[in-house]
């Protein structure tokens, strides 16, 4: 058969006509009671997914040198078999199978939990995507590339959106950065992941973290061959007296901005701290500038970048502005580590050419900061609608981190988080608590032990009434277990 087209619906709708088939010898039997085996093993391993189409009997006849017979004969026997549908003037099919699943998990997420209300922070609105502009960007992008950009890429990036990523970056986030020094990349793990490969070919053997913080990071830190050292986050952010007791570490992630899961601003005197130990250890500071651009009541805090451009990186994507689907970040770093985030042994390749030259006309036609504007404005309305909802189910409710981003937190002084949000589950909610951000349970005692992270960034604004419903009882049903009423 020739190669499959796989379709982009929600089954697999597209041709199957790339399958693999393994038809056995002449001694096994008759040629359509062997291709029934091997139409039939393909749907049982996978290689057939749920809603493919096959091709017409004449189709697969001539690519397999047989009479039209023995595929009529094979597709009619997988039919009565219940694998194969097939409908009066329309294509025979894989038939969705209700009864459990194919070996191997073929169907990609087909076990995915898709809830009701998904309060999980770090999604934004992906309802909002931009989808005809961003076809629009592609469609040219695609028509007006040369040749030679059509080729292999330059391994740092498009040089033209690396000029339009400078020029934002300086305008938007205080950074200091020329285009030479933007590296290209496929989001922030990706950054991460060369940066610590760079480190550890230059000699570092751990990195800080904050803890509570994204469990990725210290995940790929640790894939990266280094040694994650959590230090300790409170309401002024990063410990920096922690950070210069570890005297292993030369090397630090921090999200200054907005730092995740608890949203705090590193105040200004930490700041300062920070940028005088990366100069003290000859060291390297990771920005991690996730979603720096949705702030609400409170003026923009310019990137630590700007401050310390020898010893930082700023790092950044659409992961949180666009969508997570377009992979796409950006590594603004010292110029003596862009030769190593180049490297062939950072395992790193840039984003497809199609997609950073389509960003590139995205933010050179004011596409993107109108996709901003927009965007902060109608989180702030949803966020006000799902404070007001709080209020009135949760009266007294204390809620942190509510300036920016698009999650809050909720502390619960009388009830654990984790059993809450097993309750919330079990209501179709889906939300988390800081336990889960952290990287060891903390104390019973800590202020912040039992806090709720409730994320409202893909949350639309017609479902916030009955989230936070379901929400309230789930609290109030774990109370009642707790306090035995």
């Amino acid at each position: 058969m020739p190669s499959a087209v796989p379709s982009a619906g929600r089954e697999q709708t597209g041709p199957a006509w790339g399958t693999f088939l393994e038809l056995e010898p002449p001694a096994e039997g008759p040629l359509h009671a062997r291709l029934a085996r091997a139409l039939r093993t393909a749907v049982t391993s996978g290689r057939l997914a749920a809603g493919s189409t096959l091709p017409a009997s004449r189709v697969l006849a001539a690519d397999l040198r047989c009479s039209r017979w023995v595929v009529t004969e094979a597709y009619a026997q997988l039919v009565a078999e219940g694998y194969f549908e097939a409908r009066s003037g329309s294509a025979t099919r894989v038939r969705a199978r209700t009864g459990g699943s194919v070996r191997g998990g073929a169907r990609e997420g087909g076990d995915r939990w898709t809830p009701r209300y998904d309060l999980l922070p770090g999604v934004p609105d992906l309802r909002a995507f931009p989808r005809k502009r961003w076809a629009d960007m592609v469609r040219a992008a695609t028509a007006e590339l040369t040749w030679d950009e059509l080729g292999y890429p330059d391994a740092a990036g498009l040089p033209r959106l690396r000029r339009q990523l400078a020029a934002y970056l300086a305008r938007g986030r205080g950074a200091r950065v020329e285009p030479g020094q933007l590296v290209l990349c496929a989001g922030t793990l990706d950054a991460v992941m060369r940066l610590c490969r760079g480190l550890r070919a230059a000699g570092h053997t751990h990195v800080a973290v904050e803890d509570p913080g994204w469990t990725q990071l210290r995940l790929t830190v640790a894939a990266a061959g280094l040694t994650p050292v959590a230090i300790p986050v409170d309401e002024h952010g990063l410990r920096v007296d922690l950070l210069h007791r570890a005297t292993t570490v030369r090397a630090v992630i921090v999200a200054p901005a907005h730092q995740f899961p608890t949203g705090v601003v590193l105040a200004p005197a930490r700041r300062a701290e920070l940028a005088d130990w990366a100069r003290e250890m000859d060291g390297l500071v990771m920005e991690d500038d996730y979603d720096a651009e949705f702030r609400y009541d409170r003026h923009p805090v310019g990137a630590l970048q700007g401050v310390a451009p020898e010893h930082v990186a700023l790092l950044g994507s659409l992961s949180k502005t666009l969508s997570p689907a377009v992979r796409l970040g950006w590594i603004a770093a010292p110029e003596r580590w862009t030769a190593a985030l180049t490297a062939r042994e950072t395992g790193g390749t840039p984003p497809p050419v199609i997609d950073q030259d389509a960003f590139t006309r995205f933010v050179s036609s004011g596409s993107y900061d109108r996709h901003l504007r927009a965007s902060r404005l109608r989180y702030k309305r949803r966020r006000d609608h799902l404070l007001r909802e709080l209020e009135a189910r949760l009266p007294g409710q204390p809620v942190g981190g509510a300036a920016a981003g698009f999650h809050l937190l909720m502390p619960l002084n009388d009830c654990p988080a984790g059993a809450v949000v097993e309750e919330a589950a079990r209501a179709d909610v889906r939300l988390a608590s800081l336990d889960d951000y952290r990287a060891a349970p903390a104390a019973t005692d800590t202020p912040t032990a039992s806090t709720l992270v409730v994320g409202y960034g893909n949350l639309t604004d017609q479902a916030v009434p009955g989230a936070v419903r379901r929400l309230a009882h789930a609290i109030e049903r774990v109370r009642a277990k707790e306090h035995g009423t």
